[in-house]
């Protein structure tokens, strides 16, 4: 029975996890516990690390709290081993951690530092916000090396206050993203190592966007326009819509449609698109795509990706967009900077404008967006390969390990 479908109790008892094999002993064992259920980027590059690291050498556990989740299935279907050994508070999504939430979370060290301890956990290597939240005091408490991967702003009040006095190392995904040298910081032992993505991709682009062109039911001619993401705010699906409603009235003689790939994690913002859509009258622009895999083959079948996020600090799906030949266009805002670099990969516009962005769009459809792609998709296949990534935080490891 794999373990993304072994029954398991939300508060089984907390006996040390077997080792994959008799080897066990020789390597080092790495926990990379996740809060929560939701599937993001940071999910898929873990499972694109453990999927390649050298497991002779490693010994990866990934920790969730469901234990009939998403996660679990993610990481099970992978033989990659999961497990689900117990219960700790499954902190707010996508929002502040405020000191309520931070409280109820220290309240549960107990378990977590037993856990580490009884498994040998050599590195605990933590992923997203909420988990550093429930787990990096824990980790430091248990004797086990620190590795924070940071993804987030820079202005992140864990980044700012906790890193510098917990972690051991810091790895952020991209320069923006770099912890800011201060009195109190922990920009001396961080370092950049952008997120692996498969760099051997190739899509038809011509078939994907006619099946798409198919299913829509719109003129072949139509402007595609997509949007790849959860639905949050950091993203702006909002301003993507208000967008779309400027471009159709900046050209109302040109066919185009805004394509909103994903879903809203909390109500709030879904009852938010569906209003702004009645508002502006955008029934006939705008379609609700839902989540769709392969995702790449998606972005492959739009004329042009538009990345309205403000902060983000590296999207998964921009360099998707680079790999299949989509162009882009985005806020001069974030990671997207560093991705595009400065504006040679893809056009760069003004963050929280709409008159900016459908400009953008307008611009690059009637130029030279071919040579966009191009360079954008020679570059990428450069920067982003899953074995560099592999070898960069493997190289972190054994630099944690040998610290003693």
């Amino acid at each position: 029975m794999s373990a993304a479908t072994r029954p398991m109790a939300a508060h089984a008892d907390l006996a040390p996890i077997p080792p994959a094999d008799s080897d066990a002993t020789v390597r080092a064992r790495i926990c990379l516990p996740f809060s929560g259920d939701v599937i993001g980027g940071s999910h898929l590059s873990v499972l694109d690390l453990l999927r390649r690291i050298d497991r002779t050498r490693f010994d990866p556990l990934v920790v969730v709290q469901h234990p009939e989740g998403k996660l679990m299935r993610l990481f099970g279907d992978h033989g990659i081993p999961v497990v689900c050994p117990f219960d700790w508070p499954e902190l707010p999504y996508n929002r502040r951690v405020g000191a309520n939430a931070v409280r109820a979370a220290l309240a549960q060290l107990a378990p977590q530092i037993r856990f580490l301890r009884e498994n040998r956990i050599d590195i605990v290597h933590l992923n997203d916000g909420r988990t550093q939240v429930a787990w990096a005091l824990a980790a430091k408490l248990a004797g086990t090396k620190l590795l924070w991967h940071h993804r987030g702003d820079p202005g992140s009040r864990g980044l700012r206050f906790a890193a510098p006095f917990l972690a051991d190392a810091v790895l952020a995904v991209s320069q923006f993203s770099l912890p800011r040298p201060g009195p109190i910081s922990a920009a001396g032992k961080a370092e950049v190592v952008h997120s692996p993505f498969d760099t051997d991709i190739s899509v038809d682009r011509a078939a994907a966007r006619a099946q798409l062109i198919a299913e829509l039911g719109v003129p072949d001619e139509t402007l595609l326009l997509g949007y790849f993401g959860a639905f949050v705010a950091r993203k702006r699906p909002l301003l993507f819509l208000d967008t779309i409603d400027h471009m159709r009235r900046m050209r109302p003689d040109r066919p185009l449609v805004g394509l909103l790939f994903g879903a809203a994690e909390e109500p709030a913002m879904g009852e938010a698109i569906g209003a702004r859509i009645a508002a502006r009258g955008l029934s006939d622009h705008v379609r609700l795509m839902g989540w769709r895999s392969p995702g790449t083959r998606w972005i492959a079948a739009c004329d042009q990706l538009l990345v309205p996020a403000v902060g983000e600090p590296f999207g998964r799906t921009l360099i998707e967009a680079m790999l299949v030949g989509t162009p882009i266009v985005a806020t001069r805002s974030g990671g997207n900077v560093e991705a595009l670099k400065g504006g040679e990969l893809g056009r760069l516009v003004a963050p929280e404008d709409p008159v900016a962005l459908a400009a953008g769009a307008f611009e690059m459809a009637a130029g030279d967006a071919a040579t966009f792609a191009a360079r954008a998709e020679a570059d990428a296949r450069v920067r982003f390969g899953f074995d560099r990534h592999c070898a960069q935080v493997s190289a972190v490891y054994e630099r944690l390990l040998g610290a003693g």
